[in-house]
C-alpha cells in the first residue's frame, strides 16, 4: 500500500513543479507583452485605439448607414424641391469617402508597422530560444552517449544517429538549405 502512495506523491510533486514552470513561462511572456505596451508612445496608443474601432463590424455598419443616409437625404430633398447640399454625383460625399479612406489606410499602416516590429522581435526571441534549446539537447545527447560508453552494464556500440545528433545544428547551413528548397520558380 505504501509503494502505491510514493508514485502518486512523486507524480503530484512533478505535476506541481511542471505547473510552476508553466506559470513562470506564462508570466515571462506576459511581462514581454506588458513591456511592449508600456513602451508604446501615447500617439501610437491613440492610433491603436482608432484601428481597434475601425476593425469592428459596427464601424462598417455606421459607415454604410452614413453614406446611404447622405445619398438618400440629398435625393429626397431634391425630389421635394428643397435645397440640395450635395447633388448627384455627390461631389462632397466622394471627397469625404476619399479622405476617410486615405486616413484609414494611413492609420492602419502605422499600426501594422508597429505590429510587424513586435512580430520580428518575437521571431528573433523564438530563434534565440530555439538555438539555445538545440544546443542543450545536443549536450544532453552527448552526455547520454558518454554515460552509455562508460557504463559497464550497457553494451557499447556505435550509434551513428546519436553521434550526428551530438553536433549542434549550423543555422547558416539550415538557412542556405531552406533558401535552396524554397526558391520560387523563375
Amino acid at each position: 500500500m505504501l509503494s502505491r502512495n510514493k508514485p502518486t506523491a512523486a507524480r503530484q510533486s512533478a505535476t506541481r513543479i511542471a505547473s510552476e514552470q508553466i506559470y513562470d513561462n506564462v508570466d515571462a511572456v506576459s511581462a514581454l507583452y506588458e513591456r511592449a505596451e508600456h513602451e508604446m508612445p501615447r500617439g501610437q496608443r491613440g492610433i491603436e485605439r482608432i484601428v481597434a474601432g475601425i476593425g469592428r463590424p459596427l464601424f462598417l455598419v455606421a459607415y454604410v448607414v452614413l453614406v446611404a443616409g447622405w445619398i438618400s437625404g440629398n435625393l429626397v430633398a431634391r425630389a421635394m424641391g428643397a435645397e440640395v447640399l450635395d447633388a448627384p454625383p455627390f461631389f462632397w460625399l466622394q471627397g469625404f469617402v476619399t479622405a476617410s479612406s486615405l486616413l484609414t489606410t494611413i492609420v492602419i499602416l502605422i499600426a501594422q508597422n508597429r505590429q510587424s516590429r513586435l512580430a520580428e522581435r518575437r521571431a528573433h526571441l523564438d530563434l534565440q530560444v530555439n538555438v539555445l534549446s538545440e544546443s542543450k539537447i545536443a549536450k544532453v545527447i552527448a552526455l547520454l552517449e558518454e554515460l552509455r560508453r562508460d557504463s559497464p552494464a550497457i553494451r557499447d556500440r556505435v550509434d551513428n544517429v546519436a553521434e550526428a545528433m551530438q553536433l549542434p545544428a549550423d543555422p547558416e547551413l539550415v538557412s542556405r538549405s531552406l533558401d535552396e528548397k524554397t526558391k520560387p520558380p523563375l
